[in-house]
């Protein structure tokens, strides 16, 4: 009886024939076949090296500190986030900028799959091109973690009924609007309304100055309404006309040109007042 030994195949080098099934062996004399042991090394260290080649590039686009030394899988698994961002249109420099905002992004527990709606919320409702949704994301990637049915498509009608456009374009203000809940927007339409503005004038306030509803009440609006109107002595509709007026710092802006067109019993526009650069400005007003 004849017995097969069959060794274990760890990988396949070739699929050819031999050229001649009855061609005698041929032997160099001067290089001896080494033994099987002594043949695993180097697959070995073919592995090690794809490891370590795979570790310094994550180390380039800075996603791994030289410090962090990952298990293969949490490496592999990371790989595969990556390889699912560039078949989204993103770059290589954009993964640093990613894990700088979002570092959870790469955590071994995320599924990239999770993200695919908010890719798709982006395309179809938005209207972004590829171009523009990775720019959207870019400058907010927190995005990538919000609802699409509960969150993302009732800021996007939201937005929509006030009457802001082009949404789609890659914006940090446009970004975080799309990631904001709607009652944040509501709770500014509420303040507005309370200074005296109609439901309609505190919407048009809103979408003439979308960046309002990134400021906060009591320490930006509120301050700067109480010296409007009592130090200032203007009415809202003043205000109505030019809310830019709430994008101005109070302490560098506001205060110093009042004061100075105080002091020279001049009364101007809120828009001439703030909108002027300080060489034009004071040069007028001197």
């Amino acid at each position: 009886m004849l017995i097969h030994l069959q060794l274990p195949t760890v990988c396949s080098f070739s699929s050819k024939p031999s050229s001649s099934a009855h061609a005698p062996p041929r032997f160099l004399p001067s290089s001896p076949s080494p033994p099987f042991s002594s043949r695993q090394p180097p697959l070995l260290l073919r592995f090690r090296t794809s490891y370590r080649e795979n570790l310094r590039y994550l180390r380039t686009l800075g996603i791994i500190s030289n410090s962090e030394v990952p298990s293969p899988e949490n490496l592999q698994h990371i790989l595969s986030i990556i390889s699912f961002f560039k078949s989204k249109g993103f770059s290589e420099p954009d993964f640093r900028r990613l894990f700088f905002h979002s570092p959870q992004l790469f955590s071994p527990s995320i599924d990239p799959n999770d993200f695919v709606p908010v890719f798709e919320f982006l395309a179809t409702d938005v209207a972004a091109s590829p171009a523009e949704s990775c720019g959207l994301i870019l400058r907010c990637p927190e995005i990538l973690f919000s609802h699409v049915d509960l969150c993302l498509k009732r800021t996007l009608l939201f937005l929509r009924e006030l009457g802001l456009e082009k949404l789609n374009l890659p914006t940090s203000l446009n970004a975080r609007l799309l990631n904001t809940r709607v009652d944040k927007f509501e709770e500014k339409i509420r303040f507005l309304k309370s200074l005296g503005f109609s439901n309609e004038e505190s919407a048009r306030v809103c979408a003439r100055l979308p960046a309002i509803f990134g400021y906060s009440i009591e320490n930006n609006m509120r301050p700067k309404f109480n010296y409007l109107m009592k130090e200032m002595e203007r009415d809202i509709q003043e205000l109505n006309e030019f809310p830019q007026y709430f994008a101005f710092s109070l302490e560098r802006r506001i205060v110093p040109r009042h004061l100075h067109l105080k002091e020279r019993n001049v009364r101007i526009s809120l828009q001439r007042m703030l909108l002027w650069g300080d060489e034009k400005f004071y040069t007028k007003w001197k």
